[in-house]
C-alpha cells in the first residue's frame, strides 16, 4: 500500500475495514504486538483481530486505549473524517461532517474533539534563536453584539468576555500557544521560560515582562507609540529586523479559522482549537497524507 494519498485516493488506499485496521497496526506496533495492559506480557492472537494479553489474560485490539476505542464508528468513517479534516485549510465544522458521513452532529463533534486531542503534541515544543512573544484576545467585538449582549469597557486588553491567549513564534519554525488566567508579566514570563531556551533574543511589543532581560536578550517594537519594526544592520554586517509580526499573522489566521469554519467556539474548549490550529501551522510543508500519518502515529 502507497503511504502517499489524497483524499480523492482514500478509498483506493482503504477499502474496507480490514485495511484500515492493518495500516493502524503497523503505525502502533510496526509488526510486534504490545499489550497495553502489561508491555512485558507475551500476547496470543484470536480472532476477529483480537489479542490476548497472558499475564493479564485480557483482551484488546488495535484501537484499546485510543480515540478509536470503544465506539461504533468504523475506521474508515475516522480515516474519511482526518483526512477531510486535514486537507481543508481551516478544518471542517461537526455539521458539515455529519452531512458527510451521515451522523448526527453530536457524534461529528465528538469526533472532531477525540482529533484534535492529539494534535496538541504539536503544541509543546522547544524553541530556541530568535523568537517572537505576543498575547490576543479571542472573542467577538462589542459592536457586532446586540445591545442586551454588549460588555461595557472590553475592547482592547481587557478580556472580561473574551480568551486571552499567549503565543511563542521561533522566526522560520514553530510556534507554540497556550490559553492563560490572566496577561500578567509573571505568567507569561513562566511559559516564556518552560519553551524557550536560554540566550535566546526575544522580540516583544513592549508590554512589560519582569526579568525577561535576565536569561533572554529582548528587543521591543512600541505599538502603543505606533512603532511596528525597524531593520538595520550591525557593524559586523548582521541584519537585524525589530518586529512582532510574525507572531500577530499567526493571530490574523487563527481568527480567520474560528470565525470562517466554527463561528463561535466556548472558552471551555479553546484550547483544543488552538491545538488544532497549531498543528496545521507547525505541518505548513507538509503534505496531507504526511499530516494523516503524523496524526495517525500520535493516536497509536
Amino acid at each position: 500500500m502507497k503511504t502517499t494519498f489524497t483524499l480523492l485516493t482514500l478509498s483506493e488506499n482503504f477499502p474496507d475495514e480490514e485495511s484500515c485496521i492493518k495500516y493502524f497496526e503497523k503505525m502502533r506496533w510496526d509488526g510486534k504486538v504490545v499489550s497495553p495492559y502489561d508491555p512485558t506480557s507475551k500476547v496470543y492472537k484470536c480472532s476477529n483481530g483480537k489479542y490476548k494479553c497472558k499475564n493479564t489474560g485480557r483482551y484488546f485490539d488495535v484501537k484499546t486505549g485510543t480515540a478509536f476505542a470503544n465506539t461504533k464508528i468504523p475506521m474508515r468513517a475516522w480515516f474519511y473524517t482526518m483526512m477531510l479534516f486535514l486537507s481543508h485549510k481551516r478544518g471542517v465544522s461537526s455539521c458539515q461532517l455529519a452531512r458527510d458521513l451521515g451522523i448526527t452532529q453530536k457524534t461529528a463533534w465528538n469526533m472532531l474533539h477525540k482529533i484534535r486531542q492529539y494534535m496538541e503534541m504539536e503544541n509543546n515544543q522547544t524553541l530556541s534563536g530568535e523568537v517572537e512573544i505576543d498575547e490576543a484576545f479571542v472573542g467577538g467585538k462589542n459592536k457586532n453584539r446586540h445591545k442586551d449582549k454588549k460588555v461595557e469597557r472590553c475592547q482592547g486588553r481587557a478580556y472580561k468576555d473574551k480568551v486571552p491567549v499567549f503565543g511563542i513564534l521561533e522566526r522560520g519554525g514553530k510556534v507554540i500557544a497556550k490559553v492563560v488566567p490572566n496577561i500578567y508579566g509573571a505568567t507569561l514570563l513562566s511559559i516564556v521560560n518552560e519553551y524557550v531556551t536560554e540566550g535566546s533574543v526575544v522580540y516583544t511589543d513592549g508590554a512589560g515582562y519582569p526579568g525577561i532581560n535576565i536569561d533572554y536578550e529582548q528587543r521591543d517594537v512600541d505599538h502603543s507609540k505606533h512603532f511596528y519594526g525597524t531593520t538595520y544592520a550591525t557593524d559586523e554586517g548582521e541584519i537585524i529586523v525589530v518586529s512582532t509580526n510574525g507572531i500577530e499573522n499567526v493571530w490574523s489566521h487563527f481568527k480567520r479559522m474560528i470565525f470562517g469554519i466554527y463561528y463561535h467556539v466556548s472558552k471551555k474548549y479553546m484550547q483544543r482549537y488552538i491545538d488544532e490550529y497549531i498543528f496545521r501551522f507547525n505541518t505548513r510543508n507538509f503534505s496531507d497524507s504526511q499530516r494523516f500519518n503524523l496524526l495517525l502515529r500520535n493516536v497509536a
